[in-house]
């Protein structure tokens, strides 16, 4: 008996879900008298031009009840055509529900997420079986002895497998279309399975988003495929490869489409003779990633309260982080003027784990903000310069990124980079002058004697402040998805809109000395007359004002932040002769 998770169990639960042996199909009271006919399924059955029995329906009764929508007997729309034709078969010939001739009325067999865990020998009763597709199921091995020679097409994509020994031993030889894709294949040892020797009519091959990261060592292989047409590599580590396509393109020159695109002859001797050097072809990534314009920053309100010597002073300053894979060498890159942008002081490179960041010099406290679920790849955290609030910041960062762990770096663009707008805040205290002079004597006295002498000149006194730890916390976070890097698209470019900031309420302000505030009412005493014109033409305009203030309020903008990350490749086989070493292409290969 098969195992319920089989392709023949699956199989058999889908003829009992057709409904074939029970009215209209099948055999019964309405077409018994046909019973010992024998008829051919695709010849026109006797039983159209003979009488029919009292008590029995005619095959054109029960075909209508089939193809009727509005019938209690019809499939479901999203039913295939080929089910809605196996049902009218054996309508026509019922004897064929005996032994496994059904199977063999099977050309194309779809298994689409139905749990099917095993290929059994069973699929050897559909002998004139052509396309055979298992996709998105739990299937992790494949006996080629299972499987009918007649096949032509064999669907795997969406399953688990990850070693190929046990379908290569006697692969269905007129094999035309084999796919693979989005399963585990992985290392040299997968692909010297695909060879002429296993493969000879093989036109189609689909191997993408797999883990394979040798592009030598597999287009040694498929270069024995002389019959390969198209072929599917995106998303595999290799493909991120900068000469990926161009050396793929050379060095197989009968291949049509490579990645669903055609290949024109335009292409070709743009990489011509790259093939020759394969020293040329080196196992990592360049990546590009470019922080842009920022908008939509709260003002912080603490800014309004000016150094007078009674209350602290804020400083406040922002910058931009995102991760990147880990494992990979760096180079910082230039502003659009081409100078060299350097990491700020009180910015450093952070692993994600990490709680604060470290400036060489002392730890500042975090507050605690909303964090994302830890990554399944490892990431390290980089920043843009810090810089003040502004209404526009314009970064322009940019930093270029050469990962040598490609399987690493596959799984960092499945999971996508975490983009952040960090702000430090700083808040300075001026000094007790006797606290400062209790502890500052001899000869810095004698020093500063001239520059007092100076000051109490000055009608404004200078103050000394003291700095507490700087407070860094998150203002906003999103997550960037970079999965179109892994296809055809070599830039992701977006705007993170961080939505609308509120931001914190002022601090109370400090309390006024009362020498100040004698002061301050000696300054507003006015003649009563002044007043009372200054009154008169205030009622006037108090209403109007208060209107016009309420119009002009500036509505609140979202946050957003302008982020890329650029993939590099070869635009043809001279770039690798410029400037030394590699020049790469901005945009889609052609």
């Amino acid at each position: 008996m098969a195992a319920p998770s089989s392709v023949s169990a699956v199989f058999q639960e889908y003829l009992q879900h057709l409904g074939l042996q029970d009215f209209p199909c099948g055999l019964g009271n309405w077409n018994k008298s046909r019973c010992n006919a024998r008829r051919s399924s695709w010849a026109q059955p006797a039983g159209l031009e003979e009488a029919v029995p009292p008590g029995e329906d005619t095959p054109e009764v029960l075909l209508e009840l089939l193809r009727d929508q509005h019938s209690p007997w019809a499939l479901p729309p999203d039913c295939s055509p080929q089910a809605q034709r196996l049902r009218e078969v054996i309508v026509l010939a019922p004897e064929l529900l005996h032994g496994s001739s059904v199977s063999q009325l099977v050309k194309s067999l779809r298994i689409l997420d139905k749990g099917v865990e095993e290929v059994d020998e069973g699929l050897l009763q559909f002998q004139q079986l052509e396309e055979l597709i298992l996709s998105a199921n739990h299937i992790s091995r494949v006996t080629s002895a299972h499987l009918p020679r007649t096949l032509k097409v064999l669907e795997l994509c969406y399953n688990d497998v990850d070693d190929l020994q046990d379908l290569c031993a006697q692969p269905p030889p007129e094999l035309q279309h084999l796919g693979l894709g989005y399963n585990q294949l992985c290392g040299p040892s997968q692909e010297k399975h695909l060879t002429v020797d296993f493969w000879p009519n093989l036109v189609s091959l689909d191997l993408s988003f797999n883990s394979l990261t040798d592009l030598l060592g597999l287009v040694s292989q498929l270069s024995t495929l002389q019959n390969l047409r198209i072929l599917l590599l995106q998303g595999n580590p290799l493909s991120l490869i900068p000469a990926y396509r161009g050396f793929l393109v050379d060095s197989l020159p009968k291949l049509s489409i490579l990645d669903d695109i055609y290949i024109w002859p335009e292409e070709r001797q743009q990489f011509h003779r790259l093939a020759e050097r394969p020293e040329l072809i080196t196992s990592e990534a360049q990546l590009v990633v470019t922080i842009g314009e920022m908008k939509g920053l709260p003002y912080p309100e603490d800014f309004q309260l000016e150094p007078d010597c009674e209350g602290p002073v804020f400083a406040y300053s922002y910058w931009v982080t995102y991760q990147f894979a880990e494992g990979e060498e760096l180079k910082d890159g230039g502003s659009p003027e081409g100078t060299e942008i350097h990491q700020s002081p009180t910015v450093a490179t952070l692993d994600v784990d990490s709680s604060a960041q470290d400036t060489g010099e002392t730890q500042s406290h975090q507050e605690p903000a909303a964090t994302e679920e830890p990554e399944a790849h490892s990431a390290k955290v980089f920043a843009t310069p810090a810089q003040p609030w502004a209404d526009t910041i314009d970064w322009s960062y940019r930093k270029q990124h050469i990962a040598k762990d490609l399987v690493g770096l596959k799984s960092y663009l499945e999971a996508g980079t975490i983009v952040s707008v960090m702000e430090e805040k700083v808040v300075s205290w001026p000094v007790d002058p006797d606290e400062n002079s209790a502890t500052k004597e001899g000869q810095e006295l004698k020093k500063n004697s001239a520059k007092d002498k100076q000051k109490k000149k000055k009608k404004k006194k200078s103050c000394e402040y003291r700095s507490d730890p700087p407070i860094r916390s998150t203002l906003a976070t999103m997550r960037v998805t970079l999965e179109t890097l892994l296809t055809n698209e070599n830039l992701v470019a977006t705007v993170c809109d961080f939505g609308i900031l509120i931001p914190e309420k002022p601090p109370e302000p400090p309390v006024v000395d009362e020498k100040e505030t004698k002061k301050g009412k000696d300054k507003s005493k006015k003649p009563k007359g002044d007043q009372k014109n200054a009154a008169s033409k205030g009622k006037g305009k108090n209403k109007d004002t208060a209107e016009l203030e309420e119009d002009q309020e500036p509505q609140p903008v979202p946050l957003t932040v302008q982020f890329q990350m650029q993939l590099l490749r070869w635009s043809s086989a001279a770039s690798t002769k410029r400037q030394g070493s590699v020049a790469m292409s901005e945009g889609r290969t052609p």
